[in-house]
């Protein structure tokens, strides 16, 4: 049941408890009209270092089906009471099975950035009669689980995660301290020279854009995702039967190539695709390559009007 719920242009926000404390949730209605109980809708789950807003710029049209769009809890607008020394994968997809059970939702298409496409896998393996589609956007899979385990060793093979990860665990260590010095960052030159890896052409990314990313940082949960990361056992992901659309940029550090050859081995129905002059966040650097892939996915699955019907 939702204890908290205000209108914002076309969202609907909810808040939802669950076992790792509150769950924030926008909802935007499809053009289709349908009841949630007979309808698929696209949710959407956000990276370690975001919120719902990473989003945005795939947002822009009214969507054929219902568009979900969490803050996970510990990041966004769900981080107080967030319960973080609980985290797990797993967890956390009980968790978001339960929202969006209480939303009235018994299948969905799952749309993943970084630890947000790790996660809609996992969910896609455990709840495979549900799980109609995934499409991860530059999924944080096996190469960050490795940097996880041994930092020291990550540093030489995934050099830009295993840094963050460092400089994450410190900020989290000086606690509410860590998370205001980050935003504090955010407003300065300094966080655009930060983020250049993340893009291909960081030059073109708006400010505000950099500066969003930047209020987004939760050290302390970020923290607790690569030590979930770390845990995981992938061999469940062999259990996964739906449709897998696997996305990164050409120029993506977070994401190599051989994360997705080998999710492709593993997953039955993965198809991959590589998005050229683009970095970490394909939906905000390329978001109509986004979307166009997004489109190829939910028509393949028999699922077809995919991410808009005209403008909003």
């Amino acid at each position: 049941m939702s204890v908290q719920q205000e209108i914002v242009p076309t969202l609907r926000r909810h808040v939802f408890p669950t076992e790792l404390g509150p769950c924030t949730v926008r909802v935007q209605r499809g053009t289709r009209g349908q009841c949630a109980a007979s309808g698929t809708p696209d949710v959407y789950f956000h990276g370690a270092a975001g919120s719902w807003t990473t989003f945005r710029a795939l947002l822009d049209g009214a969507p054929a089906r219902d568009r979900i769009l969490l803050d996970l809890p510990g990041w966004g607008e769900s981080t107080n009471g967030a319960r973080l020394e609980q985290f797990s994968i797993e967890a956390m997809a009980r968790a978001v099975t339960g929202v969006l059970n209480a939303l009235g939702y018994r299948r969905w298409n799952l749309v993943g950035h970084s630890m947000g496409g790790f996660l809609a896998l996992h969910m896609a393996a455990a709840r495979p009669g549900q799980t109609a589609s995934v499409a991860t956007i530059s999924a944080t899979t096996f190469g960050v689980s490795r940097a996880s385990r041994a930092p020291l060793r990550g540093l030489h093979g995934h050099p830009a995660f295993t840094g963050m990860l460092l400089a994450m665990r410190a900020l989290a260590a000086l606690g509410p301290a860590g998370t205001a010095l980050v935003r504090t960052i955010a407003t300065t030159p300094l966080m655009g020279t930060l983020m250049s890896p993340f893009f291909a052409d960081p030059g073109v990314i708006s400010p505000a854009v950099i500066r969003d990313l930047g209020d987004d940082a939760r050290p302390a949960s970020f923290s607790a995702a690569a030590r979930a990361a770390a845990q995981y056992d992938f061999s469940q992901w062999r259990g996964i039967r739906c449709p897998v659309l696997a996305i990164r940029g050409d120029s993506d550090v977070f994401t190599p190539e051989s994360d997705v050859v080998r999710l492709a081995e593993i997953v039955p129905h993965t198809w991959t695709a590589t998005i050229l002059n683009c970095g970490h966040f394909a939906h905000i650097e390329q978001r109509d390559q986004v979307r166009l892939l997004l489109e190829e996915l939910w028509r393949r699955t028999g699922d077809a009007l995919a991410v808009t019907t005209g403008p909003a």
